[in-house]
């Protein structure tokens, strides 16, 4: 199974998250906090990192994190699409994507399938 580590906060989308990947068979690792989000990539390298740039904790940070660590480990955030300060921040911070919640919502299943596969 794949890896992909989430820092989100939002339960509602968590819960979508959780189902969507149970769906394709990809498990999907929660994280609230990016010392969470340590915890679990000391634990074992994921596929995938997805960030929700929204997150009350330090979601640039954990990016930051994330890079330090491993660079080569392929990051998408989300966020609002009016939020394009925060949608720079993101990339120079190491995002490889950022996108809308929209956008990510709507591309969910695709974005968990290439986690499986490509990444």
């Amino acid at each position: 199974m794949a890896q992909v580590l989430a820092l989100i906060d939002d339960i509602f989308f968590q819960s979508k998250l959780l189902e969507t990947a149970k769906q394709l068979g990809v498990e999907v690792r929660i994280c609230a906090t990016p010392d969470a989000l340590d915890s679990e990539m000391a634990k074992a390298t994921p596929n995938l990192v997805v960030v929700d740039l929204n997150a009350r904790a330090n979601p640039l940070d954990a990016i930051g994190r994330v890079q330090t660590s491993c660079r080569e480990i392929p990051l998408i955030g989300f966020l609002s699409h009016v939020q394009l300060d925060l949608a720079e921040r993101a990339r120079a911070a190491g995002c490889r994507e950022v996108m809308p919640r929209s956008k990510f919502t709507q591309n969910l299943a695709t974005i968990l399938a290439r986690a499986k596969s490509e990444f």
